[in-house]
This record gives C-alpha cells, sequence and structure tokens, in this order.
C-alpha cells in the first residue's frame, strides 16, 4: 500500500503539529506520523510557562528568537482557537522572580542588567513590595524582579490547538504509527515505511520527534545528539489564598492554573528515557515549594507526571536542513521551550519548506553550527 504527500512529518507534538498547521496555511499538504498518542509526550507534560527571560543571558540569536516566539501569541491564540474550537487558557498573569538569601540578591540584580536591554518591562522589588503583590510569599522573602507582560497557557491545549486546527484544514494526523524504514535516492528522502507496512512518497521530511530524534541519526547518517532530559511535575490545589503570578526561585516554578492548581515544576535528571516518578525528585518540588509559599502545606496534591525533554548537549534547539541531504529539515532539541518555541518553528521553517531560502532568524540554529557560537545562562529556568 502506498500513499503520497507532499511533506511528512515525523513526530507529532507541539512543534510537529505546529509545522502541519503552518503548512496547511501555505497550501502545502502534509501527513503528521506519530509513533505514539498526538501531542502525548513532552507537549502535554510541560507547564506552558510563556516567561522567557529565565532562558537567557542577554542579548544574542537565541534572545531574539525566543522573544520573537514570544511575541506571536497574543494574535497567534485567537487566530488558533477560531481555527480549532479549542480554548487554550491563556493569561497574561506575571512573573515574579524571588530569593530568600541576600546573598543571592546581587545575582538577581546581574540578572536584571543583562535583561533590560531585551524589552521588557522589569520592576525591582523589596521583600516587602514583592508579598504585597503576592501575599502567599514566604517572609523571608528578601527580594523579587517582576515582569509584567510574561505569561502561561495550558501546554496540553496548546498541541491540541495546532493538530484540530492543521487536521480542520485537511492536514492527515496519524497516531500510533511507527516508522520502520525510508526510502531515498541521491541524497533525497523520496518516502517513509511504517510498521503497517505502508510506504509514504514524500518531497520534503520534517524531522520533529522529540527526544527520540537521535534514533534518527543512523538512518540519516548525520549525529543528532538529541537526548531525554527527565522532568518530574506535579499540581497541588490553589491554597485558601490563591497564587495570583507565576513565581521563581530555587531552582523552582510554581504556576497558578485557572482549574484551580498550582503547576510545581521541574526536576532536571538525566535518566534515559525511564518516566516514573521518584520519592527523592518529588520531596524536592515539595519541600522548596512549600519554602516559598508556606501556605502550601495543607495543599492536596491533585497528581504528579512526568515529561521527557529532548535536550542537545548545547541546549539550543536544532531548526534547518539537515546536513548532507537536499529535502530533510530538522526540528529538534526544544528542551523545556518547545511550548514557547512552537509559533516561531512552525511559521520560519514552513516558510523555509516553501520557498526553500532559510530565514535569517533560525540560521545561527543549524545541526552544524560552530561549537559554543550562541551562548544562553547556564543557570536558567529551563
Amino acid at each position: 500500500m502506498q500513499s503520497t504527500t507532499e511533506v511528512v512529518i515525523v513526530g507529532g507534538g507541539v512543534i510537529g503539529c505546529s509545522i502541519a498547521y503552518h503548512l496547511r496555511k501555505a497550501g502545502v499538504a502534509v501527513t503528521v506520523i506519530e509513533r505514539g498518542e498526538i501531542g502525548g509526550e513532552a507537549s502535554s507534560a510541560a507547564a506552558g510557562l510563556l516567561a522567557p527571560l529565565g532562558s537567557l543571558s542577554g542579548a544574542g540569536p537565541f534572545a531574539d528568537l525566543l522573544l520573537t516566539s514570544f511575541a506571536l501569541f497574543p494574535a497567534l491564540v485567537p487566530e488558533l482557537e477560531e481555527a480549532s474550537g479549542v480554548r487554550m487558557e491563556y493569561e497574561q498573569t506575571g512573573a515574579l522572580r524571588v530569593v530568600r538569601n541576600a546573598k543571592n540578591v546581587p545575582n538577581l540584580r546581574k540578572r536584571m542588567k543583562a535583561w533590560l536591554p531585551l524589552g521588557l518591562q522589569l520592576h525591582w522589588l523589596t521583600g516587602e513590595e514583592a508579598r504585597r503583590r503576592e501575599p502567599t510569599l514566604s517572609p523571608d522573602v528578601c527580594a523579587g524582579l517582576y515582569a509584567p507582560e510574561e505569561a502561561q497557557i495550558r501546554a496540553s491545549q496548546v498541541v491540541k490547538a495546532f493538530a484540530q486546527a492543521a487536521a480542520n484544514a485537511s492536514a492527515i494526523l496519524r497516531s500510533h504509527t511507527p516508522i520502520t524504514g525510508i526510502q531515498q535516492h541521491n541524497g533525497r528522502m523520496t518516502g517513509v515505511v511504517t510498521s503497517q507496512g505502508e510506504t509514504i512518497a514524500c518531497d520534503h521530511l520534517v524531522i520533529a520527534a522529540g527526544a527520540w530524534a537521535g534514533q534518527w541519526s543512523e538512518w540519516l547518517r548525520i549525529k543528532l545528539a538529541v537526548a531525554p532530559q527527565r522532568g518530574q511535575i506535579l499540581a497541588l490545589r490553589q491554597p485558601a489564598s490563591p497564587l495570583l503570578h507565576i513565581i521563581f526561585g530555587e531552582a523552582i516554578y510554581l504556576a497558578p492554573k485557572q482549574d484551580g492548581t498550582v503547576i510545581v515544576g521541574a526536576t532536571k535528571e538525566e535518566a534515559g528515557f525511564e518516566k516514573q516518578l521518584t520519592a527523592g525528585g518529588v520531596a524536592w518540588l515539595l519541600s522548596t515549594a512549600i519554602r516559598l509559599i508556606p501556605s502550601l502545606e495543607q495543599s492536596a496534591i491533585e497528581r504528579m507526571w512526568t515529561g521527557l525533554r529532548p535536550k542537545m548537549p548545547d541546549n539550543l534547539p536544532v531548526l534547518g536542513p539537515a546536513p548532507g541531504w537536499q529535502n530533510v529539515t530538522l526540528a529538534v532539541g526544544h528542551g523545556s521551550v518547545g511550548i514557547m518555541l512552537s509559533a516561531i518553528t512552525g511559521k520560519t521553517l514552513a516558510e523555509a519548506i516553501v520557498t526553500e531560502v532559510t530565514p535569517d532568524l533560525i540560521r545561527p540554529f543549524r545541526l552544524d553550527r560552530p561549537a559554543g557560537a550562541i551562548t544562553i545562562d547556564p543557570h536558567g529556568e529551563w
């Protein structure tokens, strides 16, 4: 059995579905092939933070990429909600980054100085001023940095919206369909073979397979060093006096959601493809959250889960052509900013595929970029 399409996208997470949506907007026939459930891995496990500052050490190509994508969401959300019928729970709650120990205040001031040129509003707060904005904060919080424009969204709804909008525009989405082989000729990918024995012929192939993208190294004959990084996350019921903002502190975040929960995350563990929760990981999240917001000690635990971030060695995404191939595009390694980068990734890669010209914004993120050419904040929140 054989079918034909213009573009095959391997991976049905938020990145693959965003590319599919933008390709269909451009009139390109597209088939998304997912080994499991559409959006069933990291895309649905994410907290949905649209808070770019914590991943940045200052201006540069990565800041340009992240902030450009961040700026697309206010217009993209209503567009996607109308196209899909899926409500995405976007809200500009603002974010507070806080410190409890005076010795950490200089570091927060240093980060503020690095972030000021990026153009987002920033307000320095004393501990008392931080508690006026967020009354549930611990009494020992001594300083804070308020970014009112930072926002959040329901991650699982984002991937659903991209997927449904693409499907409504006649994209084909295939779940539970592992790929077992490829067809290629003279440096061009001509098709893929599925576990059902079907061959899907294509003019272009996109790899957006998340933490599993590294498994394409052998077929593509390139080193695609994407590895899984486990993140453990939990949801607590809001305390009697609910949290109002996203809170960052002591290497965790707390995000109040519209369903009356507070998302607490996340660990960063090199545990391979093992997705189990651990007592140590959950205990660390809980104890740190309670130090920041003491009233959470009385909150019920709603649920706990894990996700596998697709991580590159330099913590940066790979966007653009696969070396040695005429018609293979890579969209991998987004780490824990896949939701935030989904808007710009879909837009620019669809443009690159249609025009056969790589947009300048993503040129620095080719797989064959020089080592160390782009730097990020090594102590960032992702």
